[in-house]
């Protein structure tokens, strides 16, 4: 039997180890050892004082058949109302003999996607959509002053050399400058003018001026043989305790298979024998393998590497690699100013959104989550209460990432309060902060010189980088999972090639589209 060692107990570690114990646990013998105390990684739910938090806000929402299969076989779509939905008289696609959320926990669920942009106080559809609210929004002056400038875009191309020019190509500077320039630097601390290109083409694929417009027609003058070849998904599917109690459901199968975690057991130190992997040590212990799969972020893999020399250029550009950190504050209120001017019905009337896009510029806040619309399980007492996460995008050792939890509440909240979702009549009923280091890995510094490091480390034959931070690749969840399927594939079946890892998710399609 071959010992597997796991680095990260979040989804492409689990997946993997999981998906090796589900195809061959007479095989393998496998460890996950996860830095933190929880399981998911930053797909986890942190549960405080009754209420839980999705870290950065979770869509479960995939093109690939088997991630679907995969998750339905860890969590059974409802078969019944959800609380909100059975309250508020909506209808839902039902599966047939699926669980009632309302008596079994162990559900998926189905919900609505919602998410706009917040600009001059106003919102608008993300992505941007062509209808008469977005022209009333921006004004007459703006709208004519954006048209023009997208048509001289598609008169004069530039090279995409930079994340700006990738931008200013599909909707224009006037478009790119209002909903694009001012959000993408808060998320990157960098200005777009500084970024590769190739983070666009991964997470806004397909989407451009020209797609609105035929999205736009097709409502007008719906047809089987239009042109549009893809749209925005409009539901996605929610575990009912948010992503974390799929991925603790996993750990479980995972440990009934025979598979072992062990918490707060930090890799270290990666030793080199013979150029191979042959242990990995986590606070002071030593975990012997025969095989290794790390979804640690690779300026840690690299540095912890040991037994041989590592070449200088290598660590150059593993050390050069950047991050961004993130910081979410929880607040739970009784009730928002801002009000809901949409026909979608909610409890208590709040606005319907899981996601606001905070593009106002004189505020640091990057994203609102409402908690209560991704699921009211979420929420302890969702008839009477607000639990919003207001997210922050920093660097660990800044400023922000440094204040006292306490001045970091009270910013939020006078930011909430700047730009009109709470005002002095709100009571903050409960606050809480979570602190993620290395939750985006960033496409600029070192980055274009990635390929050397991904080469040097595919020559350890017996060791796979899965993942976000496994891979350096801004991955969405079933991204990363993809990246295990593939692993495992490649264990069971014995090839030594890992091109097919390291392809997951270069294709050029938009992340979040289906086929019509």
């Amino acid at each position: 039997m071959k010992n597997v060692v796991i680095i990260g107990a979040g989804p492409a570690g689990l997946t993997a180890g999981l998906e090796l114990l589900r195809r061959a646990k007479n095989e393998y013998r496998v460890t996950i050892l996860e830095a933190s105390d929880r399981i998911g990684g930053i797909s986890a739910t942190v549960k405080y004082n009754g209420n839980r938090m999705d870290i950065g806000g979770h869509r479960f929402f995939s093109k690939d058949e088997k991630v679907n299969e995969w998750w339905e076989s860890l969590l059974k779509m409802q078969g019944a109302p959800s609380y909100d939905d059975k309250l508020l008289s909506k209808n839902r696609a039902l599966a047939p003999n699926g669980p009632d959320p309302e008596a079994e926990d162990k559900t998926m669920l189905l919900r609505q996607r919602i998410s706009r942009i917040y600009y001059l106080n106003k919102f608008f559809d993300y992505p941007v959509s062509l209808k008469l609210q977005t022209i009333l929004n921006l004004g007459f002056a703006r709208t004519v002053k954006s048209g023009f400038s997208y048509l001289n875009a598609m008169a004069f191309k530039k090279y995409e050399t930079s994340l700006e020019n990738f931008y200013i190509n599909r909707f224009g500077k006037e478009l790119y400058s209002m909903f694009f320039e001012g959000y993408t630097e808060k998320l990157w601390g960098r200005h777009p003018s500084e970024i590769s290109a190739d983070w666009g083409a991964q997470r806004v694929k397909g989407i451009s001026i020209t797609e609105v417009l035929k999205n736009a027609v097709s409502k007008v003058i719906p047809s089987k043989s239009a042109s549009t070849e893809a749209s925005l998904i409009e539901e996605f599917k929610y575990p009912k305790f948010g992503p974390g109690q799929l991925w603790e459901t996993a750990a479980e199968e995972f440990e009934a298979l025979g598979g072992k975690i062990i918490f707060n057991a930090n890799a270290d130190r990666i030793n080199i024998e013979d150029g191979r992997i042959k242990s990995v040590f986590a606070n002071g212990t030593e975990y012997d393998g025969d095989i290794f799969i790390s979804s640690m972020p690779l300026k840690d893999l690299v540095n912890g590497l040991s037994g041989e020399e590592i070449p200088e250029s290598i660590k150059e550009i593993a050390n050069g690699l950047p991050y961004r950190d993130f910081v979410t504050v929880g607040l739970l209120v009784d009730k928002l100013a801002i009000k809901n001017k949409t026909d979608i019905r909610t409890i208590g009337n709040i606005i319907p959104d899981c996601w606001i896009y905070v593009q106002d510029k004189g505020v640091k806040l990057g994203r609102i989550q409402i908690f209560n619309n991704w699921s009211p399980y979420l929420v302890k007492n969702v008839n009477n209460t607000v639990w919003l996460g207001l997210e922050y995008f920093c660097n660990e050792g800044d400023d922000f990432w440094n204040m006292q939890e306490s001045d970091c509440v009270e910013f939020a909240v006078s930011e909430l309060k700047k730009i009109g979702i709470i005002d002095n009549s709100v009571k903050v009923l409960d606050s809480h902060r979570e602190k993620i280091q290395k939750a985006y890995p960033a496409y600029f510094d070192t980055y274009k010189d990635l390929p050397k490091v991904i080469e040097y480390l595919d020559g350890f034959e017996n060791l796979y980088c899965v993942g976000r931070n496994g891979q350096h690749r801004y991955n969405n969840m079933d991204h990363s999972m993809m990246t295990a399927f593939e692993t495992v594939n490649n264990i069971i079946s014995g090839k030594t090639d890992k091109s097919n890892i390291w392809n997951v998710n270069t294709e050029r399609e938009y992340h979040e589209e289906k086929e019509n």
